[in-house]
């Protein structure tokens, strides 16, 4: 397997290969633009000598056979030639003689290179042509006599090499400042590419994307919603157990990007922003639901950047919680058994140590009939067994507590769906509790409970004779918290109201100051599980 390029490798070769591409393009598109630039200024230095020597009198004077001028001709184009660093200013008249030349021995010879046909038919021009002296850039200038007769020719040359060395120190002036670009490029990249690793905790981009996908696997797997919003109370993330949920309630807008309070009707993410404190177990209600909400502030090295929301529906907590509730009920009724048994087993020994065995008889014998007569009467119309064994656990109790339980069973009720039977025990375990409570300071200590079977109901109806509930206490006995009986009290009949609700159920409450509390509590008639 190929091995990777670290970032740091990446954006330093990166950066050094568009560097090195930029500044070679420029080389290559200034130099040309520098050749062309420095031929052009030649070429318009020569043409401007050459000119000068077509206007001068002495010049035309000499070609037009001044012998004075002829002796002087010489004298001054050399003079002229070494002025302007020229590498020859050659003058020729009509039949292409020089009159002029930087070798004495050419003048009077014929004109060399072959360029001169244009200027001798009165067109100036330029041209790059061999001569006695080599190469070289040319300028031609036809020169005209006063009357306009045009009488010889002005030729000034410069040497390709001079202007080739004077190109090539343009050049590595562009080489040099390309180096030196070169060097600040992979310095910049250098400082880039380690800033960059910095802030990215010196983690590679295969690393940062794996820690990505696994905490989107992480938040995504996560059954509570979860909801992240930025300073400006914007959402930044959406697990997709918050979206599952939210669109149940109705909100299908795709979230991200959307201030928080566009789109879930609450404050309390913009409090947390505000002031950086937690926010715990609040409830909130969307489009008739509830649920609870946890808030909390989002830092990054003790500042705040964001907050966090969680969220889950209130019923399946509630759920939950009643679920523990009822086996927590259950395993109360089956202790209360068990704590009767051992009275029992301890009277059974006591007996046999005073060897009393008719007593023993009679005892054994009012055991058994009064347990097999529970039990039977349980048993043969409570077909759900744990509804069945609370019962049973609950005569226990009530015998244990010096109070009477009578069982009435009116209806069968069928063996039943986990749910629902955890919801019934959580009803029937708080009623009867409270009711045991009730007689408690009692001189009659008696409850009774009875099933019916009402228009497709099954009724429970728990009675008691205890002290009674007040007219001010039934306006609010069912709200949670609510209980006369000290803190951390009164969940009871508020998660039997929650049960009741979730059942489809109701509740009927009649009390008599003094005489007892009655209570009805109604679900609609569930068939058994398995059809029969």
């Amino acid at each position: 397997m190929r091995k990777r390029w670290s970032l740091f490798a990446t954006i330093m070769t990166l950066i050094s290969a568009v560097v090195i591409f930029s500044l070679l393009m420029t080389d290559i598109l200034i130099s040309n633009l520098l050749n062309d630039h420095t031929k052009n200024s030649l070429e318009e230095k020569a043409l401007m000598i050459a000119r000068v020597m077509a206007k001068t009198e002495l010049v035309q004077d000499a070609l037009e056979g001044d012998e004075a001028a002829l002796k002087k001709i010489q004298a001054y184009t050399s003079d002229i030639q070494e002025q302007n660093g020229v590498e020859f200013i050659v003058i020729l008249n009509m039949d292409g003689i020089r009159l002029t030349h930087p070798d004495v021995r050419k003048i009077g010879k014929k004109f060399q290179g072959g360029d001169e046909t244009e200027a001798m038919s009165g067109e100036e021009h330029t041209s790059t042509s061999e001569g006695t002296l080599g190469k070289s850039l040319r300028a031609l200038t036809p020169i005209f006599s006063d009357d306009g007769t045009q009488i010889g020719v002005a030729a000034v040359g410069i040497s390709l090499a001079k202007v080739n060395e004077v190109m090539s120190e343009g050049k590595w002036i562009i080489v040099y400042g390309s180096l030196l670009g070169l060097i600040a490029g992979i310095v910049g990249a250098y400082i880039l590419a380690s800033y960059i690793k910095r802030v990215m905790f010196n983690l590679e981009p295969a690393a940062i994307a794996k820690l990505l996908q696994e905490r989107s696997a992480v938040i995504n797997s996560v059954r509570e919603g979860i909801i992240a919003v930025d300073m400006q109370g914007n959402i930044t993330l959406v697990n997709q157990s918050a979206i599952d949920y939210l669109q149940k309630l109705g909100l299908n807008t795709n979230p991200i990007g959307l201030p928080i309070s566009s789109y879930i009707p609450s404050k309390g993410l913009d409090r947390v922003l505000a002031k950086g404190e937690e926010q715990l177990d609040e409830e909130l209600t969307i489009n008739g639901t509830t649920i609870l909400v946890n808030r909390v502030p989002v830092k990054v090295d003790k500042k705040i950047v964001g907050a966090l929301s969680t969220f889950r529906d209130k019923t399946e907590i509630k759920k939950l919680s009643d679920q523990l509730s009822g086996v927590k009920t259950y395993a109360e009724a089956l202790r209360a058994q068990s704590h009767e048994f051992m009275n029992r087993m301890q009277v059974i020994i006591g007996m046999l140590h005073m060897k009393n065995y008719d007593r023993l008889k009679e005892y054994l014998d009012d055991i058994v009939d009064q347990q097999s007569g529970d039990i039977s009467a349980i048993t043969s119309n409570i077909k759900d067994p744990v509804i069945a064994g609370l019962l049973l656990g609950k005569l226990s109790y009530a015998r244990e507590k010096g109070a009477v339980l009578n069982i009435s069973i009116m209806t069968v009720v069928p063996e039943l769906t986990a749910a629902v039977s955890y919801e019934i025990i959580t009803i029937l375990g708080n009623l009867l509790d409270n009711a045991l409570d009730a007689v408690e300071n009692s001189s009659t200590k008696e409850i009774e409970l009875k099933f019916a079977k009402t228009g497709g109901m099954i009724e429970m109806i728990v009675k008691d004779t205890g002290k009674g509930i007040t007219k001010e206490e039934e306006a609010y006995i069912f709200e949670k918290g609510i209980s006369s009986k000290g803190e951390n009290r009164g969940y009871g009949l508020y998660l039997v109201s929650e049960s009741l609700r979730k059942l489809n159920g109701k509740i009927e409450l009649e009390s008599v100051p003094d005489r007892g509390t009655t209570f009805k509590a109604s679900i609609p008639y569930v068939k058994e599980e398995n059809g029969r």
